[in-house]
């Protein structure tokens, strides 16, 4: 397993597509973060906004960086709490140049969350919001994957600007049906785990042309650094599992993956 930090010399090479460099966590430090991820030949940075507040602070973080980016949605936890209000304050928001994605949005039917119904409503006015704007869309999905593929069937003209599910871990089944909706999978730090064999084995039969990398920091950091604040950073360490995965040089992968990023996000 691939440990170090500086892969290659000269051009950067990986985005990080999904990020909450906005989470407390990184109060005290962002500045360094930014630049430990340049020196470990990340390009850019997607940071993702989970609510209207985090959206926020997620496109002034972008204005002031020019590495970061920013995407903005409410979060299925927070669907309860969408009304028109937010949705016009969000649209707004979203017109910013630094705003690349709608997300994340999208259903998680685990314990505590609201109603399953409400969480639909408030994922398909995003997903208008993401359409009228000309934007991919960011998929949160966690034990909804049959409502979610259903919903987005049903409306796959609100996906003519593309979309990722992120933090990807369903079936390869379901990844085929994601792909033929034109959305690609997010891999991330989870691919790393011991116990996440079922997605190693997903990943080596999705082609990289559908694959974009992300962390997910400051969670979900990857093996060797599981348990430790996730960054940026470990996106090589990624993408060299990945890269082993598909019997791919890491270069290779950085390569495919960032090019695959780029015409996602329009960056």
């Amino acid at each position: 397993m691939f440990k170090g930090y500086n892969v290659f010399k000269g051009e950067n090479m990986f985005v990080d597509t999904h990020a909450h460099l906005t989470d407390g966590q990184f109060k005290d430090d962002i500045e360094s973060v930014i630049e430990k991820a340049k020196q470990c030949t990340i390009e850019k940075i997607v940071t993702s906004g989970y609510d209207l507040e985090s959206s926020f602070d997620s496109v002034n973080l972008a204005n002031k960086y020019n590495e970061i980016y920013a995407s903005v949605g409410v979060f299925p936890e927070y669907a309860d709490k969408f009304d028109e209000k937010i949705e016009k304050e969000l649209f707004n928001l979203a017109k910013n140049k630094k705003v690349v994605a709608i997300g994340e949005i999208g259903l998680q039917y685990t314990e505590g969350m609201p109603d399953r119904k409400i969480q639909k409503e408030t994922f398909l006015r995003q997903l208008k919001i993401a359409y009228s704007l000309q934007k991919p869309v960011v998929i949160h999905c966690r034990d909804a994957y049959g409502d979610a593929i259903e919903l987005l069937k049903a409306n796959k003209h609100l996906l003519t600007f593309s979309g990722t599910f992120h933090c990807y871990g369903g079936s390869y089944e379901t990844a085929k049906e994601i792909i033929k909706l034109g959305l690609f999978i997010s891999v991330g730090g989870v691919s790393t785990f011991k116990n996440a064999e079922n997605v190693r084995e997903m990943l080596k039969k999705v082609p990289i042309e559908n694959i974009i990398l992300e962390t997910d920091c400051p969670y979900l950091a990857p093996v060797p650094y599981r348990g430790k604040r996730n960054d940026p950073s470990f996106i090589p360490t990624i993408a060299q599992n990945l890269a082993e995965l598909k019997g791919l040089k890491i270069e290779e992968v950085g390569n495919i993956t960032t090019q695959n990023a780029r015409r996602l996000f329009k960056i």
